[in-house]
């Protein structure tokens, strides 16, 4: 029996790989012998498809408008070895807060005693990073999850958002919100990517939990609507998944961030530009 449900909150940039990483994560989790739940918060809800066979689930908003007594059973779809699959989902288009469903979804829960219920060992709340504001910051500013994570690649962009939600961990970190627990270096396989975001994680006084190259065996399986993990668990890219599960799984003590600010970030950043194209000019960029 768990002692205590361990609340994770991954967060990412649009389009950085956050759902593949959390998807593989749970499924890497549940081989691992844990009981397992992934609270997709993403308005797109498609944060479980992997581990459902590519299958979309009915979402916590859209059972709401259709039932006026909602149980939380009715919005738990069992997914890949046993991983419970949750849908937190959005508003109807052009009306309400998109982050409305994360708030309506985890009181629902709460209120029922779900994680406590199911004796569950991890919960990964699968949160869109680029604003990190009203529903998309509860997992945070309310002490829902006790560490955060987030999913960035090299790209200006990806640790731009990383650098908001370290300003958003930053500001709540000392009225009980939760903690960073490092970054997830995502689709890193040059040397370059990796010494940018070890630079970016040393400017912000945190760390990086791992590195996830690309790979063409997250496309093959995410065509067959699955997980690196189920469809070729025994393959170079799981390993990957498993290493970073177990190295969470031991995560104890995570820490609030020093973001920085704009400017300084830009200033960064054209400092890497900088080495880059004078790497160039000496015979290429590895």
């Amino acid at each position: 029996m768990a002692e205590k449900t361990k609340q994770i909150a991954i967060y990412g940039k649009g389009g950085i790989g956050k759902s593949t990483t959390t998807s593989n994560l749970s499924a890497a989790l549940s081989k691992l012998g844990y009981k397992v739940m992934q609270f997709g918060c993403d308005p797109k809800s498609d944060s479980t498809n992997t581990l459902r066979g590519g299958n979309y689930i009915p979402t916590v908003l859209d059972t709401m408008r259709e039932k006026t007594s909602v149980n939380a059973d009715d919005v738990i779809f069992e997914g890949f070895n046993g991983v419970y699959c949750v849908e937190a989902g959005g508003p109807a288009p052009g009306v309400g807060c998109a982050g409305r469903g994360i708030i309506t979804a985890v009181e629902l829960f709460r209120r029922q005693r779900v994680f406590e219920r199911l004796d569950l060992d991890y919960v990964l709340y699968d949160v869109l990073g680029d604003v990190v504001c009203g529903g998309f910051a509860m997992p945070i500013r309310e002490g829902v999850a006790e560490h955060v994570f987030t999913v960035s690649s090299a790209d200006f962009m990806s640790l731009y958002a990383a650098n908001n939600l370290f300003k958003g961990i930053q500001k709540y970190s000392n009225t009980g919100g939760a903690l960073l627990g490092g970054i997830i270096a995502n689709s890193v396989n040059a040397a370059y990517a990796k010494n940018i975001i070890d630079d970016f994680a040393a400017k912000t006084k945190t760390r990086v939990m791992d590195y996830v190259p690309r790979s063409v065996a997250v496309t093959q399986s995410e065509l067959q609507g699955k997980t690196v993990i189920e469809a070729a668990e025994n393959g170079e890219q799981a390993a990957v998944y498993f290493r970073l599960a177990e190295k969470i799984a031991a995560h104890t003590t995570s820490y609030a961030p020093e973001p920085l600010e704009v400017s300084d970030l830009r200033k960064w950043a054209s400092e890497w530009a900088g080495k880059l194209f004078e790497a160039e000019g000496q015979g290429g960029v590895s």
